[in-house]
């Protein structure tokens, strides 16, 4: 079967905590899956405003408006990766686990039935909103799994979960065990970046990063990847186990 006759990729579910997040982090896999047909939903759970926006404080902007901006370049970022996106507006520093919104989760879970689920890691010592936006993705998946759970749509299945890389992966426990080749859409996702004018200091801090993938993705593939130093790749550590009738 050549490429144009694959089937599309199933649905991609994001959960970011904030309005930024799903762009560092994942942008290139939702960009891959965007080109691969796959319909890719980004829930961002509030929009960064308190602990992300330093700038806009800053310049003397209130609260408001600092929200009306971060939707706005996380709306322009998500059409440029492909992607719907949805906002919680939980808010943010703290972001508060809640049934509410743990139900929110549930209830989107249950309108995508993702094949994919992408999110935080477990651990951030330097972001408590991470970690609790990651543990309602986390329980929301398996309420979306019961039939008895009070929320409309079909039970949700057994999508695997990626979690995606921390901004201090040594501080959070994070080992890169799945490495993504993102080289032929990181342009798409540097364009993405920089629809994110709140946070400028990080596009090239996560273009580096894509580089230093790269260069671990080409030493565990292989001679056979033929990119020499131009690989680009995002990290993401897997939670539940792979399912394969063989080792490759």
């Amino acid at each position: 079967m050549s490429p144009s006759q694959e089937p599309p990729a199933g649905p991609f579910l994001v959960v970011s905590a904030h309005a930024g997040d799903f762009v560092w982090r994942a942008g290139g896999a939702m960009a891959l899956a965007s080109a691969q047909g796959a319909n890719v939903t980004v829930l961002c759970l509030s929009y960064g405003e308190r602990g992300e926006s330093a700038r806009a404080w800053r310049e003397g902007r209130q609260l408001a408006e600092i929200k009306g901006i971060r939707r706005e370049e996380a709306s322009q970022a998500a059409a440029v990766l492909g992607a719907s996106v949805e906002f919680a507006d939980a808010g943010d520093y703290p972001l508060r686990e809640s049934d509410e919104l743990t139900d929110t989760i549930v209830r989107c879970y249950r309108r995508v039935q993702p094949a994919v689920v992408l999110t935080h890691p477990l651990a951030d010592p330097y972001n408590p909103d991470h970690p609790a936006a990651a543990r309602m993705a986390l329980h929301a998946r398996v309420f979306a799994q019961a039939i008895g759970y009070d929320a409309p749509g079909e039970p949700l299945g057994a999508p695997p979960v990626f979690m995606f890389e921390p901004h201090q992966p040594e501080q959070c426990d994070f080992k890169p065990q799945v490495l993504l080749d993102i080289t032929e859409v990181f342009p798409v996702k540097r364009q993405a970046m920089e629809c994110l004018k709140a946070q400028p200091h990080l596009w090239d801090y996560y273009t580096e990063l894509a580089r230093r993938r790269g260069v671990q993705l080409q030493r565990n593939a292989g001679p056979n990847l033929g990119r020499a130093h131009s690989t680009m790749a995002e990290a993401y550590m897997r939670l539940y186990p792979q399912v394969t009738g063989m080792l490759t």
